[in-house]
């Protein structure tokens, strides 16, 4: 039997990434770009399309050898005809056919679903989230997506739009967030809410990055600043963790990356404010797969697509 590779393709409010992967969901192969560069919609499609044809290319696949193409974008997906409603930290995405654009381009079969639920079936499947039934499964970055097993199915609701847990409002006033809401969850503890709170600390550019690194040298103000993350986050899960009784709670993404310090908060703040018997089950991991997370999902999407 002639191999197969899989494409998986995600992309994030800062970051695209591109990998191929065997249809054991293993990434031998991987590619990042900052969407940065890319301010218009039509200069990312040509970026995916060229990065899609160059990664290929640069493995020496053969056409034939590729199942598929799968793909994670920050936002609304109608999973069925592959349209992207819109993206709400990346500006000028509104009802694309990406699906039909890329199978037009590529001659290959596309998949298109939202980030946060690829990082999910990852992660259900492969991953931490392996042997619960009941899990929210978060991608923490840019923008602040999950997706929801219930019974041991990834629940995509009326419009495939459930799961949106970063548009979940804390609070009854506070900061706007992109999508227009008010005191959504995503508006205080994003990438952008993170590095702003960071430079009014520090009078100077702090990413997080930094900032985790200086709270591992003992820093105290880069402590007190991914405690109340880790605090506002803790807050937001106990409203999930009382509704749905979960399981299991897994935690990836760029904000992981703060560890126990971001962990032990979420804990606390859970144990504190949830309903007893809700917060003694549940359980609290950090993401297998961390910033691959999409691209295995991806991965899963194509090959589930291509067995209907």
């Amino acid at each position: 039997m002639a191999k197969k590779f899989v494409i998986g393709i995600d992309l994030g409010g800062t970051n695209l990434k591109i990998g191929v992967l065997d249809l054991k969901h293993k990434l031998f192969a991987k590619e990042v770009l900052s969407t940065r560069n890319f301010s218009r919609k039509e200069r990312l499609i040509s970026a995916i399309i060229d990065s899609i044809k160059t990664i290929i290319k640069n493995n020496g696949i053969k056409k034939a050898e590729v199942l598929g193409v799968g793909l994670g974008l920050p936002g609304p997906i109608d999973v069925e005809h592959g349209i992207v409603h819109y993206l709400p930290n990346i500006p000028g995405w509104k009802e694309v056919n990406l699906k039909k654009i890329l199978e037009k381009e590529l001659n290959l079969p596309v998949f298109v679903d939202n980030d946060a639920k690829l990082m999910s079936l990852a992660e259900y499947k492969l991953g931490r989230g392996q042997g619960f039934k009941n899990v929210i499964c978060l991608t923490l970055g840019t923008g602040i997506g999950s997706g929801v097993i219930i019974d041991g199915r990834l629940y995509r609701g009326a419009n495939n739009a459930a799961g949106e847990f970063g548009h979940v409002p804390i609070n009854e006033e506070g900061p706007r967030c992109n999508c227009g809401g008010i005191a959504c969850i995503e508006a205080y503890i994003g990438n952008n809410r993170i590095i702003r709170e960071a430079r009014r600390v520090f009078k100077r550019f702090v990413s997080p990055e930094e900032l985790d690194t200086l709270a591992k040298e003992k820093n105290k103000k880069a402590i007190k600043i991914w405690v109340k993350v880790g605090e506002r986050l803790g807050i937001a899960l106990t409203g999930a963790v009382n509704l749905l009784n979960l399981d299991a709670i897994v935690i990836g993404g760029g904000i992981s990356g703060a560890g126990k310090l971001l962990f032990d908060n979420v804990r606390k703040t859970i144990n504190k404010r949830a309903m007893s018997v809700q917060a003694k089950h549940v359980k609290i991991f950090k993401a297998r797969f961390g910033n691959d997370a999409g691209l295995v999902g991806a991965s899963i999407l194509v090959e589930e697509g291509t067995k209907l």
